[in-house]
């Protein structure tokens, strides 16, 4: 086995040059957006010819991909979507994810005031983005409405049930021409509170998707929201939805579950899949919220007792897409920008820094973080014009696959993650790899491996290092094809997605 270590230069939250920094500041929001080598410039010693990097794709340039970022909390104004919204479009995910914000809303019992809300979804549908939106959480100015953070309860009063039945009816009449994509309630079982049971929360989530329904009939609908995977909570949530024969309302079940490997958690996921198989197999699973922060302390939420860079950010939120799109889940990540949750009273009391967009605590955009362009590179290459090679597995006998069969082979037994896809029409190939064993690494060592992939369809391979979005052409002496066979060899992975893919699948921004 051959071995090589690359260290990577250290990566700082704040830009270390005063000139650089007033130059960034001058040139606006979108040059950060655009540029994505200003300060990120990240030198794998790969051992091939640099060609370029990823040429990233506006949302409104893609039809339809497995992405959705998180702009949640501005019901609570914890985040300003004004601040960034110059950037959802240049990162390249269409689908958004926020809260509707009852209580912002209606302050006033029967007064609704939707200024705030018809400013977002105006300037989403505007840029070619879509909305999922939330329907919760309560409202205070009714006895019994429920609260209006996490750890909150759901309404529960006859009086304040009646206003949330008011509230969604009038939510689903003003904007469903321009959302298709609803939610029912964020994390009911957040801290394991005792005051959301799942016959309670299935109950709730019955009414609002019929309501939804009613009114909007092609409408996706969103249950569950786990804030963590609890089968048990599941599994009575789901049996009163299928003992009242409701599941049909739904489209797929949520859940969160922050982990601190990204790639530990599938077992879980496929035990809440088992569950959910016991009522309805159809509905799919999604994942409503996930990430990493960028740096770690107490108080900031999910993850946050790790020493977290932006480095190990990243790495956690691309390895998560990734991991999540071999799965055949679609996935959302928490989100654009960092959130002040103290604001507003939270459980989480400081700012919470799994935004990919750096915020002050005037809720200011400051700049993107590593995580952003990283994440750009995924959303301008894996677009619904692939499809996942569902039979590719692991040999060690590559010989050995049958005509037709998709397996790889490589020249260890340390823990790695391969999931391949193909392009729809030209049926070309790309395969995405990377180190699965552990947390993300706040430096990058890397390890020169041989890959071999049966039933395979290149014309000109390419490595795509995901987080600086550089390609390098593969030389003739690193690759070679036996039948339906190809090899690679020397190829430097680490705990970070890279790509083996063909050239047709991607545009190239030369250098």
């Amino acid at each position: 086995m051959i071995f090589k270590l690359t260290t990577l230069p250290a990566i700082y939250s704040r830009c270390s040059n005063l000139n650089l920094l007033l130059i960034c500041l001058l040139a606006g929001p979108l040059a950060w957006c655009q540029n994505t080598t200003a300060t990120k410039d990240i030198n794998l010693q790969v051992g091939m010819q640099l060609i370029g990097t990823v040429q990233n794709r506006d949302a409104k340039e893609i039809a339809g991909s497995n992405w959705i970022i998180g702009c949640e909390t501005l019901d609570r104004d914890m985040a300003d979507y004004h601040q960034y919204k110059e950037y959802l479009g240049p990162l390249g995910i269409k689908r958004l994810r926020m809260q509707a914000g009852w209580a912002k809303t209606e302050k006033q019992k029967g007064k609704y005031d939707w200024s705030w809300l018809d400013k977002i979804v105006d300037d989403a549908t505007k840029r070619g983005l879509q909305i999922w939106l939330e329907t919760s959480y309560g409202n205070p100015v009714y006895e019994g409405g429920g609260g209006i953070n996490l750890s909150a309860g759901v309404p529960t009063s006859e009086e304040a049930l009646l206003a949330w039945d008011k509230w969604v009816r009038a939510l689903v009449i003003r904007y469903k021409d321009k959302i298709k994509e609803w939610e029912v309630w964020n994390e009911p079982n957040f801290g394991d509170n005792k005051i959301n049971s799942p016959e309670k929360v299935a109950d709730l989530n019955i009414r609002t998707a019929e309501i939804i329904k009613s009114i909007q009939r092609d409408a996706i609908i969103s249950g569950l929201s786990l804030g963590h995977i609890d089968l048990h909570y599941s599994d009575q949530f789901f049996k009163v939805l299928h003992d009242k024969k409701k599941l049909s309302l739904f489209d797929n079940m949520t859940y969160h579950d922050y982990v601190y490997n990204p790639d530990s958690n599938y077992g879980r996921v496929a035990a809440l899949r088992s569950v959910l198989d016991k009522y309805d197999p159809k509905i799919k699973l999604r994942q409503g919220e996930n990430g990493a922060p960028s740096f770690g302390g107490g108080g900031r939420g999910a993850l946050g007792d790790y020493d977290w860079t932006e480095l190990s950010q990243a790495k956690w939120n691309t390895r998560r897409m990734l991991g999540n799109l071999g799965h055949d889940i679609q996935c959302s990540i928490l989100g654009i920008i960092d959130m002040n949750y103290g604001l507003a009273g939270s459980p989480i009391t400081k700012l919470n820094v799994k935004g990919i967009i750096e915020s002050d605590a005037t809720r200011k955009a400051v700049r993107p973080k590593m995580a952003y362009y990283a994440m750009q590179h995924i959303a301008a290459i894996f677009d619904d014009s692939l499809q996942r090679l569902t039979d590719l597995n692991h040999t060690y006998n590559i010989s050995g696959a049958e005509k037709g069969e998709h397996r790889y082979s490589c020249g260890t037994d340390r823990s790695m993650s391969v999931y391949g896809y193909e392009h729809k029409d030209s049926k070309k190939q790309v395969y995405t790899i990377w180190m699965d064993e552990s947390i993300p690494l706040n430096s990058n060592t890397g390890k020169l491996q041989d890959f071999s992939f049966s039933n395979a369809n290149f014309e000109n391979p390419v490595y795509v290092d995901i987080l600086s979005g550089k390609v390098y052409n593969i030389p003739a002496d690193k690759w070679s094809k036996k039948g339906d066979i190809f090899t690679f060899k020397d190829i430097l992975i680490y705990d970070s997605p890279v790509l083996i893919m063909d050239k047709s699948l991607l545009k190239i921004k030369t250098p």
